[in-house]
């Protein structure tokens, strides 16, 4: 077979290998050639939009450098947090990164936090800095998400659908999938369209509508994923994406007529 992903009623087949390419011994995968790139793209545009809310590029793109590293060790101990049967008995793999494990939730919750100290630090008010940042967020995970198409990972359970993706699995077995990183991809272009354009009403409508937006389409995304993270019979993102959804969606209907911005 030449081919180790494909979506045959598009008639695309592909063969991708893992590693784009090594250097002195050391493989390069193109999984982080994404996210480097998502990275990039995500702070060009943002330079488009200088003083978005009063935040000046130079505070965002600080608040980047920053936060990055956060978000990796955040998002590398919440897989880990609800991995702990494997890996406290294998400790030493926690920080081979490098095998897969780190879940997007884990990197918000860090950048978050990180954003609370950065902003008291130089006086910023965080929800304004979070109202910019956001709409590059979702734009920077619709990018990364593709990073899971290369590694043929992240995808949903067995299906004859349209859109089904066939695929190579690790045990040499040709199946067909949900996309469900293609399904993320997608409702994520279409959140930062929307939260590009809105037009705020006051601080945090622009992060609560991501939330709520994320919130929503994660939730049923999970459901059909096959690798999600559990807590002993319930998916967690499945359970904390409700939990945003209903939140955010609560906090928009009580400000809908709020003018603070």
């Amino acid at each position: 077979m030449d081919y180790n992903i494909a979506f045959p009623n598009l008639h695309l087949y592909f063969y991708i290998d893992k590693i784009a390419f090594s250097v002195f011994g050391k493989d390069i995968y193109w999984y982080g050639i994404i996210i480097a790139l998502a990275i990039l793209v995500c702070m060009f545009l943002a330079k488009k939009q200088n003083k978005t809310y009063g935040i000046k590029y130079d505070d965002i793109e600080n608040f980047a450098l920053i936060t990055i590293p956060f978000c990796i060790i955040g998002a590398r101990l919440y897989y880990v947090l609800f991995n702990l049967s494997y890996y406290s008995k294998n400790f030493l793999d926690i920080f081979k990164i490098w095998n897969g494990g780190l879940a997007i939730y884990g990197g918000i919750i860090a950048a978050v936090l990180t954003a609370f100290v950065y902003c008291k630090k130089l006086k910023i008010n965080i929800l304004d800095l979070l109202d910019a940042c956001a709409p590059y967020l979702a734009l920077g995970q619709a990018i990364g998400r593709w990073g899971n198409f290369v590694n043929r990972e992240a995808y949903g359970v067995v299906t004859n659908s349209f859109f089904r993706m066939e695929i190579i699995n690790d045990f040499g077995k040709l199946i067909s999938v949900h996309p469900t990183f293609l399904y993320e991809s997608i409702g994520l272009i279409i959140i930062f369209m929307v939260l590009i354009k809105t037009n705020r009403k006051y601080k945090g409508e622009i992060t609560l509508k991501y939330f709520a937006g994320y919130g929503f389409i994660r939730f049923f995304i999970e459901y059909l994923r096959t690798d999600s993270l559990m807590f002993f019979n319930i998916k967690v993102s499945m359970l904390l994406s409700l939990v945003l959804f209903i939140v955010s969606v609560t906090l928009l209907i009580k400000n809908r007529h709020k003018k603070t911005a």
